[in-house]
């Protein structure tokens, strides 16, 4: 089997799993956006896909991303930036990203508004929230409590749109439950920002669920791309 048709048949099944999971949910398929992660796969893999008609791109390594952005600059995709992000890289991040996932400290509102003040377009944003249980180790995303004065920070901000909020769901944990969580989390905090509607949940193994529970986009890499290199 071509790489095409090794990609076009991932594309396949997770688009049917997605329908079905909206099915079950009452919720029509075309509210939810697919997120392909490319993480360690080549420049002519995004091609391929986005000849299979794949529009959104995800990375979550800044040198990675970078290069595989430029080197597809030809190509007309969104990329989403969804891996944990470092002060000092914000503003390049910012260069060639259409939407930042994971903000989940003030620190990073004035870099990532600085370097989308370099480009034509805003920035959209999305605030990471940690589900995980407090303690955890390896533990990513702002406390929910600590969202509203994150999201008064991007608001405020120049050249960042606050679309909504992004999380993944604990290691090991329940994901109905973690993304039940997150759904209660969501509409409190569209209660406050009308317009951040997105919700980013969801990858290869969980995304049906974060469907039911309402996500808007999910990123889905191995399902679609098989497993990741090796890389040394």
């Amino acid at each position: 089997m071509s790489r095409h048709d090794q990609l076009a048949a991932g594309l396949a099944t997770v688009r049917e799993r997605i329908a079905g999971a909206c099915a079950d949910a009452g919720r029509d398929p075309d509210e939810v956006r697919l997120v392909v992660v490319t993480k360690f796969f080549p420049e002519s893999d995004v091609r391929l896909l986005a000849d299979l008609g794949v529009t959104d791109v995800g990375e979550n390594r800044h040198q990675e991303a970078e290069a595989k952005a430029a080197a597809c600059a030809d190509l007309a995709l969104t990329w989403h930036f969804i891996g944990g992000l470092q002060s000092n890289k914000a503003a390049a991040v910012a260069s060639y990203s259409h939407v930042v996932e994971s903000v989940d400290r003030a620190k990073l509102v004035g870099p990532l508004a600085k370097g989308a003040g370099a480009r034509e377009q805003p920035l959209d944003v999305l605030l990471q929230v940690s589900l995980d249980p407090p303690g955890a180790e390896g533990r990513a995303g702002a406390d929910a409590a600590d969202l509203p004065a994150l999201a008064g920070r991007v608001a405020e901000a120049e050249h960042l749109v606050l679309r909504g909020l992004m999380a993944v769901a604990p290691l090991g944990g329940d994901p109905v439950a973690a993304f039940a969580r997150l759904a209660e989390l969501h509409r409190s905090f569209v209660s406050a920002h009308p317009a951040a509607t997105w919700l980013s949940a969801g990858m290869s193994g969980d995304l049906e669920h974060a469907v039911r529970a309402g996500a808007t986009h999910v990123r889905v890499g191995s399902a679609i791309l098989g497993s990741r290199p090796r890389v040394k």
